[in-house]
């Protein structure tokens, strides 16, 4: 059975029966998972339906977005252990109603300021105590709310502490990565002890787990604010842990920290605006895609055929190329915005794609040694131009505010060490470094790194529209544009573009897409020269996105939330 949807840009009303008929049948699109779910009033979209009713909880009970966001937040450090907490790092985009603007705040964390090169091998930069940068995830939540929410720190912690102290039921997502990921724990016994018994299993599917030492610093955190963390009590069991464990983060590099606002990015899409993170975030490379698809006139775009999926791999190949030139800390590298998110230079970046070869490219990430023939940047630095385990959710309320969050703890518990007594586990986001000199994105004292976490939010005419975001390490810049353009260009619904077939570009001529695409599409993209290579229909390796639509004449929220993590959507 499938879902008729009209694309609006093809419908016309002269048309005949017959050709309605045609248009009907050419984007029709499956059945969505689960039904769109509707609010009035607000509507959150998070990976694990605990998290989700503690967003909604903080809105019923007269609190806004923000309060929201953080009662999300704190949660998912519980329920998804693995995937972000406090001592992980993030990046959040919002609309804040009352002052009519967008606006980021960056906790994206920076290097210990020992960090230097010579401090890591990339083993140690990828688990263990050192692959720690400074968390921000503590400090950004608390920074939005004390500048926005309206709740006591105590309420919207409230949800988070209690799921961490009294237990939840552990999902089979959960048991899955708490085996996949629970060999990193092993390394540190304090580590291990949080998530195995005494008989070294992991709780099974509908077991409780709790996270007592966890909820002991929320408690300190709702009660304390932020100083606890960055310069108190829990700072100082970070900073001994990390002594002890000849770490690099000192007491001082907490009580340094700061969570920064920011302007966010933007560009017209078919009429839209479209808004992102600025670097060290590298979403400018996910409207950078987006505005060399603009190129094509609506009409040469067709859902699941050949040669849009050609031309998305091969501008994806291009916007990627460009990001490993200029992507990230800005104090470090510049990238000309004015420059790569014109009109001009996407018309520029069209000519570049052969209607039937694909190209070579070296991959998502730094290389010294680039592939034979793989394709170069159109522009250099020297020009002179114009101008993983991560999840995402996304909160609004009935006041007009909204907020988009991306946060991770890098790798599967991040560095898979935990702090003392806290329960936190630091992130490994040094491993997003580089370690070789020709790098932009090497790693240096007090810098930040090169962040594949981009939340996007869309506005029509003034007014909010979308916001759709997802995780998945450097696949983020590439699957999210696709299920914008599901919405933007082939008029699906939220739940319906998220749920749809993604692909990923890797290097050389290699492309990963779920097998739920058409076998004949991926025939002809094999004859045309791609190296194919199939993965399982619901991969976690395309992201495990979550989406608010908002129709402002209706006043409705619509939510879509992806099968593939434990995603839930919740309005009322």
């Amino acid at each position: 059975m499938t879902a008729l949807v009209i694309r609006p840009s093809v419908y016309r009303a002269e048309s005949s029966f017959c050709e309605v008929t045609t248009v009907l049948s050419s984007y029709a699109y499956p059945m969505s998972t689960r039904p769109v779910v509707m609010g009035v009033n607000g509507m959150v979209a998070s990976a694990n339906p605990f998290a989700s009713m503690a967003g909604v909880r903080m809105l019923q009970a007269g609190g806004n977005a923000f309060d929201a966001a953080v009662a999300v937040a704190s949660t998912l450090g519980v329920v998804e252990p693995f995937m972000s907490g406090p001592g992980g790092i993030g990046v959040a985009l919002m609309y804040v109603a009352k002052e009519k603007r967008l606006r980021v705040l960056n906790f994206s964390g920076r290097a210990p300021k020992k960090a230097t090169p010579d401090q890591f091998t990339q083993e140690t930069k990828d688990i263990g105590v050192r692959s720690a940068l400074v968390p921000g995830n503590a400090l950004g939540w608390l920074t939005f709310h004390e500048a926005y929410g309206r709740l006591e720190r105590e309420q919207v912690f409230a949800p988070a502490i209690d799921l961490a102290e009294n237990g939840f039921g552990v999902t089979y997502f959960n048991y899955r990565h708490f085996i996949k990921q629970g060999a990193r724990l092993q390394r540190h016994a304090p580590s291990a002890a949080l998530l195995f018994d005494r008989q070294g299993k992991v709780p099974d599917p509908g077991e409780r787990h709790r996270f007592p030492q966890l909820a002991g610093t929320y408690k300190r955190l709702a009660k304390e604010g932020a100083d606890v963390f960055y310069r108190g009590e829990i700072a100082e069991k970070i900073s001994r842990a990390q002594r002890d464990l000849k770490g690099l983060i000192t007491k001082d590099d907490l009580a340094a920290y700061k969570a920064e606002w920011e302007e966010p990015i933007s560009i017209t899409y078919r009429g839209y605006e479209m808004f992102t993170t600025p670097p060290n975030s590298t979403g400018f490379q996910i409207l950078q895609t987006l505005k060399l698809m603009e190129t094509y006139d609506p009409s040469e775009l067709k859902f699941q055929h050949p040669d849009t999926a050609h031309a998305f791999i091969e501008a994806v190949k291009l916007c990627v190329t460009d990001r490993l030139l200029f992507g990230g800390d800005p104090d470090y590298v510049k990238a000309p915005l004015r420059t790569l998110l014109s009109d001009s230079y996407a018309r520029k970046q069209r000519r570049r794609i052969h209607f039937t070869k694909p190209t070579i490219v070296a991959g998502e990430q730094f290389v010294a040694k680039r592939p034979v023939g793989s394709l170069v940047p159109l522009l250099h630095r020297k020009d002179e131009v114009e101008g993983g385990m991560t999840t995402h959710f996304a909160v609004a309320d009935r006041d007009g505010n909204v907020v988009s969050i991306t946060q991770t703890l890098g790798g599967g518990f991040g560095s898979a060490v935990v702090m003392g007594d806290t329960g936190v586990f630091l992130n490994n986001m040094a491993y997003w470094f580089d370690l070789d000199e020709a790098s932009p994105n090497r790693i240096a004292p007090w810098k930040r790194v090169d962040f594949c976490v981009a939340p996007v939010q869309a506005f029509h005419d003034g007014k909010f529209f979308l916001s759709l975001s997802t995780p998945g390490s450097w696949g983020i810049l590439q699957t999210t544009p696709q299920m914008l353009m599901n919405v933007l260009d082939f008029g699906m619904n939220v739940q319906q573009a998220v749920d749809q077939p993604r692909l990923r570009v890797y290097e050389n001529k290699r492309v990963e897409m779920e097998e739920r695409f058409p076998v004949n599409m991926r025939t002809e993209l094999e004859q045309r020269g791609h190296d194919i290579q199939t993965i399982e229909s619901w991969s976690l390796n395309v992201g495990g996105a979550q989406a608010i639509q908002f129709d402002a004449r209706e006043g409705v929220f619509q939510g879509g939330a992806d099968p593939r993590r434990d995603g839930v959507a919740m309005g009322y």
